[in-house]
């Protein structure tokens, strides 16, 4: 088997390889560009390491790309490298999307646990997943935002087998895969990439890393150090292996402002040039090498150039987490005083950003770190309240009727109250016991995604005002405005018996989140359109669809 490894400062590299209790060494020639090469007799599922030697010292390392390891700490697990067959697969087209964001631990234990919960999301209508990070981390149990080999996969979930037989269960359920990545800093803890082959400066880390201030990250001294091109070239290969490799359909990269700015921050004096211009570089391969893929980041700046295309300026990325969408809009279904509802910052934020972000009221940092759950945080005494249940619904609606791609949360879409613990794996008997709320969010996802009656949902033009306490959402595409999907919500608890809408007659209402099939505290009374508008209950949705030809 052919190995590579890149260790410009060490004097002699070899690779020792384990065969129970015995050992042996195999050395490594030099390419005279920093790059050690050779070929080790060893088969796949064999166990190595690297041992360098400087300067009279000598000590042992993980491969920093290898698919596969006993543990963060232990061996490295020599893989056979397979180009994924898709199959055909095709990802369904971005303005259809519904992204259900899941942590393969608490979802499925590990990712063949996932495989046999595939088919709740697939009835719960979501046509994407979001794993949270799957590279090596440290211990078994992780949110996996602290990677301690990029290249191998989780070994507690299952590690490379494991990941290609989740991808393509996906695909055949016509469900496409998001991978997190991690690019802003790697570790801190367990990682053999530190001071790798014996060079540092000061307290640095060596080669893969910054060895000055840029290094300082919120998370550690660790933020890797793009401005040279073997790291560069680290990164990009390790985001071409998601794709080529497991045949994920996108990539959503972990806090990019901490790669293109020293403090993380929007201010231009921190910039870090080097890391714009790897981010650059990494849409511009990705794209080029795999036109399918979407590549997202979580920047929370809510600036432009992010989805600006490279050749303008831009960072490249098709989308971005909208940070402008979730603080207002959770503002105002978590303020316990209708009049202290801002309901132009919710109208604002329906709009603001275009497009090209990705939206949502619940991700694993918004029901974490001190904040819980969109029910709990509404009633923290009683989150199966009527009005924790309405205004979490809501959340919902204008999450689905928003320029962007929307995502629930595991957990989600039966109003779960808990905060997330990576410890701690979800309830699935709630789903049985709220089964009426998992209806209420099937019935939203399905109306965006595929429902031909509203397919206004999945166009690029929106129109939203404000009539007293309700929020009038009208979304179409090609069709025009006289297509338009209709989403009126009541941020209000007094019901409102008239909306005027200027609708006919022939308009029907496909939705209402009042209705007693979701929870027992409903109505029976089914919502019709009269005097060019409709009734809206208190805290209440009303989705209506224009005449069908």
């Amino acid at each position: 088997m052919k190995i590579e490894v890149w260790a410009p400062n060490a004097d002699t590299v070899s690779v020792v390889t384990f065969d129970g209790p015995s050992e042996q060494g195999h050395g490594l020639d030099a390419d005279g560009a920093g790059r050690w090469i050779g070929d080790v007799p060893m088969e796949a599922g064999a166990e190595y390491l690297f041992e360098l030697e400087k300067d009279g010292a000598s000590w042992r390392r993980l491969d920093p790309r290898a698919r596969a390891a006993t543990n963060s700490v232990g061996l490295s697990i020599a893989t056979e490298i397979v180009e994924f067959d898709r199959h055909g697969f095709e990802p369904p087209p971005v303005n259809e999307w519904v992204v259900y964001e899941l942590h393969t631990g608490t979802f499925g234990g590990d990712l063949r646990g996932v495989i046999d919960r595939l088919d709740h999301v697939t009835a719960l209508g979501a046509n994407v997943i979001e794993l949270l990070p799957l590279g090596e981390f440290a211990g078994d149990v992780s949110w996996g935002y602290n990677p301690a080999l990029p290249f191998a996969i989780e070994s507690s979930y299952g590690g490379p087998a494991a990941l290609r037989e989740l991808v393509t269960a996906a695909h055949e359920r016509g469900v496409a895969v998001i991978v997190d990545v991690v690019y802003n800093h790697f570790g801190p803890s367990d990682l053999d990439l530190w001071r790798f082959d014996g060079w540092s400066e000061g307290d640095g880390g060596g080669i893969y890393f910054y060895n000055d201030d840029r290094a300082d990250t919120p998370w550690g001294a660790t933020r890797p150090d793009y401005g040279r091109p073997e790291v560069r070239e680290y990164l990009i290969d390790n985001a071409r292996m998601w794709f080529g490799e497991y045949g994920v359909d996108g990539l959503r990269l972990d806090s990019t402002v901490n790669i293109r700015n020293a403090a993380g921050t929007a201010d231009p004096a921190h910039d870090l040039p080097e890391g714009i211009q790897f981010l650059q570089e990494l849409n511009d391969t990705i794209h080029a090498e795999y036109p399918y893929a979407v590549m997202v980041a979580e920047d929370l700046q809510n600036d432009e150039r992010v989805t600006a295309p490279v050749s303008e300026g831009g960072l490249g990325f098709d989308l971005q987490w909208a940070a402008n969408f979730v603080h207002p809009v959770r503002a105002a279904l978590e303020a316990p005083d209708d009049d202290h509802r801002d309901l132009d910052a919710v109208a604002e934020a329906l709009v603001e950003g275009g497009s090209r972000r990705i939206v949502y009221t619940e991700s694993h940092d918004e029901v974490a770190n001190g904040r819980t759950r969109v029910p709990a945080e509404i009633d923290p005494d009683d989150p199966r309240s009527i009005y924790a249940l309405r205004r979490s619904a809501l959340g919902g609606a204008l999450t689905m009727a928003s320029l962007g791609v929307p995502m629930v949360f595991q957990g989600q879409e039966w109003a779960d109250p808990d905060w997330f613990d990576d410890q701690r794996p979800l309830d699935w008997a709630r789903l049985e016991q709220r089964s009426g709320i998992f209806d209420l969010w099937r019935d939203l996802v399905t109306l965006r995604t595929t429902d031909h009656r509203t397919g206004g949902l999945r166009g690029d033009q929106i129109d939203v005002t404000i009539d007293g306490d309700v929020i009038v959402v009208r979304r179409w595409g090609l069709g025009g405005p006289e297509s338009a999907t209709i989403v009126a919500t009541n941020l209000a608890a007094a019901d409102r018996e008239h909306v005027p809408l200027n609708v006919g007659d022939e308009w029907q209402v496909v939705f209402a989140s009042d209705w007693s099939g979701y929870d027992p505290s409903g109505s029976d009374h089914a919502s019709c359109v009269r005097d060019g508008g409709c009734a809206v209950a208190g805290y209440g949705v009303v989705i209506l669809a224009p005449p069908q030809e």
